[in-house]
């Protein structure tokens, strides 16, 4: 009889998908399968129409300026790239925090070795016990130059269940002339972001985690008039005879044919996640996290890192063994879950874990407090 897997990684993607975006995906490309943009046939017309119905909906979710400033990309580290790159000049300065992805870090990592901008890192105050949305900003605050254009940060980070303060941190970015661009990856889907509110000149997020998409989209969503240097040039149905790029958003990000199959799994996705509720997910996931860490805690040897932060994520080590070991061990129980150094290089430095590593388990809407025992039975039996 085949074991039962019971998946505790939705950080790195979210499963299982709902069988709504396993069926909206079947049906367009068995019956709709045109190239959106590419044509006034009906196939390609009823391709666009897809594409438009989703990027409304994300317009709307993110409380965007417009439906045109939703643009797709492959996923969030692509809209970084693009967002990054396309806004910074030489000469420019850029903070960073001290958690970030390597999505954010390796593209200015990059520009800073190659002589175009500098960057700072400020501290998140991770783990501090008087951290505040107020202190956090001070520390900005001090590292601001007058060459500063702009400040990239996670919603929340891909190991710990911490959450930035966008709002104070985006007034903050207004009031100075600084961009704000934010990583969404883990935000997404679990908690209710709005650009207006926020200040958020540029979102980005991925398909295929929070959003109960498939793996292949994602977006950025600019704000109003934000306009970047393109990342990719070629064909997107519009101003062909052109050699240049057109000015008008999206088009302007899209070169190339959009992944519409993915894309409406991204729409049907985004209908789950209408019909469950948002604040109905947060809760659930917070509630799971909670069950995980009180049994974990009563298991000697075990380690939490920043279990103060109730979230979709939950990370730590079992003393003796590597956290790949630990990963494998699981994996061999039917428990998945991902050990290492999750592509946060300072993430993992500012929780002390960078010689050693973590295990990170990431619950979604789909996981039950079933799961999370026998997830915490398994490292028990471990020990």
């Amino acid at each position: 009889m085949e074991q039962r897997l019971i998946y505790l990684d939705n950080a790195a993607t979210g499963f299982p998908k709902p069988q709504k975006v396993i069926e909206e995906m079947q049906e367009f490309m068995m019956y709709s399968g045109g190239n959106a943009g590419r044509g006034s046939h009906v196939l390609a017309m009823r391709a666009a129409e897809k594409v438009f119905e989703c990027r409304n909906k994300l317009a709307q979710l993110f409380d965007a300026e417009g439906v045109e400033q939703v643009c797709f990309t492959l996923n969030t580290t692509h809209g970084l790239n693009m967002c990054i790159k396309g806004l910074l000049k030489r000469g420019d300065h850029v903070l960073i925090s001290d958690m970030e992805h390597n999505a954010v870090y390796r593209p200015i990592y990059k520009l800073h070795a190659q002589g175009v901008v500098d960057y700072d890192i400020f501290p998140s105050m991770v783990g501090d016990s008087k951290r505040n949305a107020t202190r956090i900003c001070e520390g900005i605050a001090k590292l601001v130059r007058r060459n500063t254009r702009m400040l990239v940060c996670s919603g929340t980070s891909n190991i710990s269940s911490m959450t930035m303060p966008l709002a104070e941190i985006g007034r903050l970015c207004r009031r100075l002339g600084i961009l704000f661009v934010v990583d969404g990856a883990q935000c997404a889907g679990h908690t209710p972001i709005s650009m207006k509110n926020m200040h958020i000149d540029a979102l980005c997020v991925p398909g295929h985690k929070g959003l109960l998409g498939p793996q292949g989209c994602g977006a950025v969503i600019l704000g109003k008039g934000i306009t970047a240097q393109t990342l990719m040039e070629g064909g997107n149905g519009v101003d062909s005879l052109e050699g240049a790029m057109s000015y008008g958003s999206p088009e302007r990000y899209e070169a190339g044919t959009l992944p519409a199959p993915a894309i409406v799994g991204l729409s049907a996705g985004l209908d789950t996640l209408s019909s469950i509720g948002l604040d109905k997910i947060e809760a659930h996931e917070k509630r799971l996290f909670r069950r995980a860490r009180e049994r974990l805690t009563l298991l000697e040897g075990v380690k939490i890192y920043t279990p103060q932060y109730e979230g979709s994520v939950l990370l730590f080590n079992v003393a003796g063994r590597g956290a790949e070991e630990t990963a494998r061990t699981l994996s061999d129980k039917g428990i998945c879950v991902r050990g290492g150094y999750h592509c946060s290089a300072l993430g993992h430095r500012t929780l002390g874990t960078a010689d050693t590593g973590a295990v990170r388990a990431s619950f979604g809407p789909f996981n039950s407090s079933k799961d999370v025992d026998a997830f915490c039975d398994a490292v028990g039996e471990m020990i």
